[in-house]
């Protein structure tokens, strides 16, 4: 067993990472530490562990034996209790100057306990540019023992001047029998479902996992991909957005709703609510502040995770409109609508390789839009009339 065991076919990167630990230990040993340095830079496409790999490179660094996977500190490290281990997820659109500021400060502190004080920054491209103006300034005057770990999706999304000081750690997208394998071997996935789940994520090895775990999941997944072959006139445009609107909403709130509870209840009890003796009253009264700005958080998020939806939905219409183009091409190439073949035969059929770019064209405006505040359901209605007119 390793901390590595949850990468999927990135053996590259596994051997970049053992080697940059080993180097690790020759440093603290008071060697060179050639092969190790301060700031590092994760970027992959969506799914294809990001994340994951700067997790089991932190536990690496904090474990005296490179990441066994079974010491106390590979365990605190993976499930996020290790005290010089410092996780960040922005929650929101962004992640403003000040909090950088914080995470700043707490990062140039020495190690309580561990061998390293390590920053795990995954998405850090939505940082502001102020905020990436100040955490440049971390990464270019680094403390002896600290190490930056950064996520971002491509090396582009971070300023030139951090990127240009971090090791750039390259995740591809893993083929589509390493993530069957890892489903049915690791997950329990029966391997007729693995095959289907990891052909729909074209290599998103997460939403592969979802997908298998959640027919509700599968259901909405198959409900979108049934929309273009139903678009044959305005009024069926302004139907399917509605319902695109409403199935993206009804899953964002399914996904925020359990969260925001289980965090209020939280601090509640934080606070002492329900609790008896002196001084209980008082320290009710004031969590009244910080349970508003426990909201203000919440709204943040849920506003991410609703644009996280509407994105996935569009993709699974763009990966429906790639098939139609490979079928109108002859190209021989693993398509991701399998299930939803006749529809995609009868889409192409009707229609030339030029008006499939235009629609491609039109779902990733629609993204852009929704990206830009346009109001989603007016952003779909726009792109379902296009998808129809060709």
């Amino acid at each position: 067993m390793s901390v590595f065991d949850d990468l999927v076919g990135q053996d590259t990167v596994i051997e970049q990472l053992r080697s940059a630990a080993r180097a690790a230990d020759g440093l603290l040993a008071g060697g060179t530490g050639a092969g190790m340095t301060h700031a590092w830079l994760f970027t992959g496409p969506p799914g294809s562990g990001r994340a994951v790999a700067a997790r089991a490179f932190a536990a690496a660094l904090q474990c005296a034996h490179g990441g066994c996977g079974h010491c106390d500190s590979c365990h605190q490290v993976l499930t996020g209790t290790h005290a010089d281990v410092l996780y960040v997820r922005p929650t929101g659109l962004s992640f403003g100057v000040e909090r950088t500021r914080d995470l700043v400060l707490r990062a140039a502190s020495s190690p309580t306990g561990g061998r390293f004080r390590v920053v795990l920054f995954e998405d850090a491209d939505r940082a502001t540019e102020a905020a990436s103006n100040a955490l440049l300034k971390a990464v270019e005057e680094p403390s002896p023992r600290t190490v930056w770990l950064l996520c971002t999706p491509t090396a582009e999304d971070l300023l030139v001047t951090i990127r240009s000081r971090c090791r750039l750690v390259l995740m591809r997208t893993p083929g589509t029998p390493a993530v069957v394998d890892a489903l049915v071997r690791r997950d329990g996935v029966d391997p007729g479902l693995a095959g289907a789940v990891a052909r729909a994520a074209a290599g998103d090895v997460e939403r592969a996992r979802r997908l298998a775990a959640d027919p509700e999941a599968r259901e909405r997944r198959r409900e979108v991909l049934s929309m273009p072959a139903r678009l044959d006139g305005l009024g069926a445009c302004v139907s399917a957005a509605a319902r695109l609107y409403e199935l993206a909403e009804a899953e964002a709130k399914q996904t925020t709703a359990a969260l925001d509870e289980q965090e209020k209840a939280d601090m509640r009890a934080a606070f002492g609510e329900g609790a008896t003796g002196k001084g209980v009253a008082k320290a009710v009264r004031g969590a009244a502040g910080a349970l508003k700005e426990l909201e203000e958080r919440q709204k943040r998020r849920a506003t991410r995770i609703k644009r996280d939806t509407y994105d996935v939905a569009l993709m699974d219409l763009a990966a429906f409109y790639r098939d139609v183009l490979a079928v109108q091409l002859g190209a021989q190439v693993q398509r991701s609508t399998e299930s939803h073949d006749e529809d995609v035969r009868r889409v192409a059929g009707s229609s030339t390789p030029e008006a499939t770019l235009r629609r491609v064209d039109a779902i990733m405006r629609c993204r852009e839009r929704i990206a830009a505040n346009v109001h989603p359901q007016i952003a779909i209605e726009a792109m379902t009339a296009a998808l129809y007119l060709g």
